[in-house]
């Protein structure tokens, strides 16, 4: 038969629950058997600290015990000594019905992450020990991958290198967005239960032609004099290649040209905009014919640009 449990966490019968789980942790991380390997006193005390715990730890149990309608193993006082089971009320090991992870009973305590802190969790990395069933994960590893503009809209394939040596190829999916997390699974850390997850963050790049504005792709598009006064055909980039673009005679600077679907992938698979704004480009060189055609304009001709309004 299990002893008093207040007795065997160390608190009053009018300790409050958290003084209650406080004694368990301190009682059950100092005698779990992974710390006292082949200590039996431990193992023991480590077994009588978590029966009285599932005792305690329940609200409704630590009721019970405290009005004499339970015993220390959780059986009803009233059965007298009859039905079998161990010494905390089950076929041995722990109280009847407890096992580890669940909530009831442990008065909504997360006991996976109770029995990871016991077990090492922090110390070992995750890979964590195991007794009685208790087992962990393996801990997940977290690293950043820088994509481009192009391998965020059509996806593809990159890789990546660990700190520990190992390298891994990682699926980019297409419309994949700057500071999306890729699980891997399975490819994190070893543990007694399994390996843990791989936390990859895409980081998108800055690219030297487009730029994003709300859910759409911006560019300049520079554009000459003749063809902007004119009009023509113009070569421009696109994150799906190179097309010919047909600037409007008369064209300005600031004028935007639509190109539909040549821009951001956007939710359900579809392609966004790529808004091509007009950029006005004189010759790097100087032209004396430009020069003096500008200079006959300006004094037969003169005028003042209108500002554009927004």
């Amino acid at each position: 038969m299990a002893g008093d449990p207040y007795q065997e966490l160390g608190v009053s019968r009018g300790a409050s629950a958290d003084e209650i789980r406080k004694a368990f942790r301190k009682l059950a991380k100092q005698h779990h058997p992974d710390t006292n390997p082949g200590n039996k006193a431990s193992e023991e005390k480590f077994k009588r600290v978590s029966a009285a715990f599932d005792i305690l730890g329940d609200p409704e149990k630590k009721k019970k015990f405290d009005a004499g309608e339970i015993d220390a193993d959780g059986r009803e006082t009233m059965r007298g000594f009859g039905g079998g089971g161990g010494p905390f009320g089950g076929q041995g090991g722990f109280s009847q019905g407890w096992s580890p992870g669940r909530s009831e009973g442990f008065d909504n305590i997360d006991i996976s992450d109770l029995f990871g802190d016991i077990l090492g969790r922090g110390r070992n990395g995750g890979s964590g020990g195991g007794f009685g069933g208790f087992s962990q994960r393996g801990a997940d590893v977290r690293a950043k991958l820088e994509i481009d503009l192009e391998e965020a809209i059509h996806g593809g394939k990159k890789r990546i290198a660990f700190s520990d040596g190992r390298t891994l190829d990682v699926t980019i999916p297409k419309g994949a967005e700057d500071g999306q997390t890729l699980r891997l699974k399975g490819q994190g850390q070893s543990g007694r239960s399994g390996a843990g997850d791989a936390l990859i963050e895409l980081v998108l790049k800055p690219h030297p032609v487009f730029r994003r504005e709300g859910d759409a792709l911006v560019m300049d598009l520079p554009v000459s004099v003749p063809d902007a006064v004119l009009g023509g055909k113009v070569q421009a980039p696109t994150p799906d290649g190179a097309v010919t673009l047909t600037v409007p005679k008369g064209a300005n600077s600031g004028q935007s040209l639509r190109l539909k679907g040549k821009g951001l992938a956007l939710a359900g698979g579809k392609r966004g905009d790529l808004i091509a704004k007009i950029v006005l480009m004189l010759p790097e060189a100087p032209d004396s014919e430009l020069e003096a055609f500008a200079e006959r304009w300006r004094s037969e001709r003169p005028y003042a640009p209108r500002r554009r309004p927004g």
